[in-house]
């Protein structure tokens, strides 16, 4: 356990620095954003070393759900740091996070999260966080995938929390599907507010897409509603299976 810890600590130092600094460089250069270009695999690469070297396996149950020829976006449970890493590592295609602001502060990962597109969002700031999500509507309509923690927040019980409607606004006003995802057991890995990892095999539920055709603004909470009914179900589903 000790010896996963160490290798979890140098993992997290040198991929952070290596991935980080070459998503830096190429937006420096002027390097476009294409689907598997450097920022795509930059990011899946970083997440599949941490994990290969914090011993974390990743199961998938209905990957197949996951459209091939249009962008959806991905609305998650948030439950550990480790819930970006198996999702980082696992999820096809091109998609960029929306994550808080705060993340752009920490060194090199900040600036890394900038140059690569992903979406930062000030929740303090109603205007601005609003802005955000239109920025961010806009990327997805243009193909690229967006994948955000429904709960807004990491769960300090590993219990869901209530869910935001932000991640429903985005999708409807981008018309495209919500895809419901639920991250099992890595708040077993590291939960909120602790420094030291406890290796567990992580298992992703992807459920169907939920058409957002037709639907504006007002539909917000019913689509919310539905998103976490679909997740709610996986929570069952992953301790039935865990039994």
């Amino acid at each position: 356990m000790i010896i996963r810890q160490i290798l979890y600590l140098i993992a997290i130092t040198i991929f952070t620095l290596w991935y980080g600094f070459k998503v830096m460089i190429a937006a420096a250069l002027g390097v476009k954003q294409r689907p598997g270009g450097v920022y795509d695999e930059s990011c899946r690469r970083w997440c599949q070393k941490v994990l290969r070297w914090s011993g974390i396996d990743v199961h998938t149950k209905g990957l197949d759900n996951i459209p091939s020829d249009k962008p959806v976006v991905y609305v998650a449970n948030h439950q550990s740091f480790f819930d970006i890493l198996t999702l980082g590592a696992t999820i096809p295609g091109t998609f960029r996070f929306v994550a808080k602001r705060e993340l752009s502060k920490v060194p090199v990962m900040g600036g890394s999260l900038r140059a690569a597109g992903h979406i930062m969002i000030d929740r303090q700031r109603r205007q601005s966080a609003f802005g955000s999500y239109q920025k961010a509507a806009e990327i997805v309509k243009g193909g690229v995938s967006a994948l955000i923690f429904g709960e807004g927040t990491r769960s300090r019980t590993g219990n869901l929390l209530p869910f935001k409607k932000g991640p429903f606004v985005l999708a409807i006003a981008a018309q495209v599907p919500v895809l419901p995802v639920y991250v099992a057991h890595t708040f077993e890995i590291l939960p909120k507010g602790e420094w030291r990892i406890r290796p567990h095999p992580v298992t992703l539920y992807f459920g169907e897409p939920i058409p957002t055709t037709g639907m504006d603004y007002e539909n917000r909470k019913d689509l919310l509603k539905q998103t976490q009914r679909v997740i709610e179900g996986f929570c069952v589903d992953a301790k039935r299976d865990s039994e």
